[in-house]
């Protein structure tokens, strides 16, 4: 093994006779450096994109949730939340409720969720940066909106006249529509707006934030009737045996998720995205990777008299194609590493300048992980080797002769 690496190292650095060869192989290597850190650029932008979008949905979004197994609430009694409190692996728990309600002001209309929360969901959740203007409150009849809510129906905060007024059909004795909205068949709730927070556009038209209590009146819903709980979790904790304990506390009826469970689809669409981006420019590398096998090729024939020299001083023929194997694959390895390398300098360049801009406040998200440098390199590498063993079955004593 010695011998075929020791002479195809030497074919690595020396240059052919030939200009066009000493072309052909600065081209081939060339393509791998280019495709090589095409690929770890996309795969670290792709990268971004999936840690910046999951920060705009995993905001609302605890640790550890609760959600009903069947239908929209299950019931939570003192004696259970005394075991959550006896927990020490949650450091704060929140209950909720959520629900679709229909919003009015000064004969604006829209429909939107009402998420019902108490006391300790500013602990649980940590949602003071969302708030976009004003303060966080969700106690009594004070409520915090989304700024897409908020410019739709022209709202604003402290106005203690003209609140905002929910209405949610009474349980069944009507749907919820404009036509519907008669005393008989719905229960209102009035809310003083005291903040605005300010996510992302979806999340921004979808919630109206007020207290737990209110909302179970105007559902008519008991006092231990919730549709979620929101568990924050001690940085140290056994996530397995937290969330058996959980389970053995409230029952079947009750679902644990974690944020990636409660965001499954969200994640499923990424991942299938960024899989396919990376089916695509590894399709790329393969048709450039013809390149090295062609450049292979003019190498066995530009060295063909040095073949012959081997060859009749007892080099067998496996070796020989060793030598041209062993070639392709340091070429292909190379590239891969100094095309992974250029990549790794754009990519921290990028972190730390932010020289590439979504808006002119906003860089594009970029990630750097070792994972993809791996991928990258595994990529090249498998690509390498196949293609080089192609192009070195072509030495053979027919050639030789």
């Amino acid at each position: 093994m010695h011998f075929p690496f020791y002479i195809a190292k030497r074919y690595v650095r020396s240059k052919s006779s030939q200009n066009a060869v000493n072309i052909i192989n600065f081209v081939t290597f060339l393509v791998i450096v280019i495709g090589s850190a095409a690929l770890f650029i996309v795969l670290s932008g792709f990268a971004g994109l999936k840690t910046f979008s999951l920060s705009f949905s995993n905001i609302f979004d605890p640790d550890l949730k609760a959600v009903p197994a069947a239908g929209k609430f299950f019931s939570l009694d003192p004696g259970q939340e005394e075991q959550l409190k006896e927990l020490s692996d949650i450091t704060f728990y929140s209950r909720e409720i959520e629900e679709r309600v229909y919003l009015s002001y000064r004969q604006k209309g829209d429909v939107a969720y009402v998420k019902g929360v108490d006391s300790m969901y500013q602990k649980a959740i940590s949602v003071d940066s969302t708030i976009f203007w004003g303060e966080w409150a969700a106690s009594g009849r004070q409520g915090v909106v989304g700024l897409g809510i908020a410019n739709l129906l022209g709202l604003t905060i402290n106005n203690f006249q003209d609140p905002l007024v929910l209405i949610a059909p009474k349980p069944g004795e009507g749907s919820l529509s404009p036509q519907s909205l008669r005393a008989s068949l719905y229960n209102t709730l009035p809310v003083v707006l005291f903040g605005v927070y300010s996510i992302e556009e979806t999340l921004d038209h979808k919630y109206v934030f007020t207290d737990i209590n209110l909302v179970q009146n105007l559902l008519n819903l008991s006092p231990e009737k919730i549709s979620g709980i929101n568990f924050k979790v001690a940085a140290d904790a056994d996530i397995v045996a937290l969330r058996s304990r959980l389970q053995e506390i409230l029952g079947e009826e009750v679902v644990l998720k974690d944020r990636r469970q409660l965001n499954s689809t969200l994640y499923k669409m990424l991942n299938t995205e960024n899989l396919a981006t990376y089916l695509i420019f590894t399709l790329v590398l393969i048709i450039a990777l013809f390149n090295v096998v062609g450049a292979i090729i003019m190498m066995i024939l530009d060295k063909q008299q040095n073949s012959k020299t081997l060859f009749s001083l007892g080099t067998t023929i496996r070796e020989l194609r060793r030598i041209y194997f062993i070639q392709g694959v340091m070429v292909t390895s190379l590239g891969g590493l100094i095309g992974v390398g250029v990549a790794s300098l754009l990519i921290w360049s990028q972190l730390a300048f932010g020289w590439l801009k979504i808006t002119p406040s906003l860089a594009y998200p970029v990630e750097f992980r070792p994972m993809n440098v791996l991928i990258v390199l595994a990529t090249i590498v498998v690509l390498g080797v196949i293609a080089s063993r192609i192009a070195s079955s072509r030495v053979s004593k027919k050639l030789l002769a």
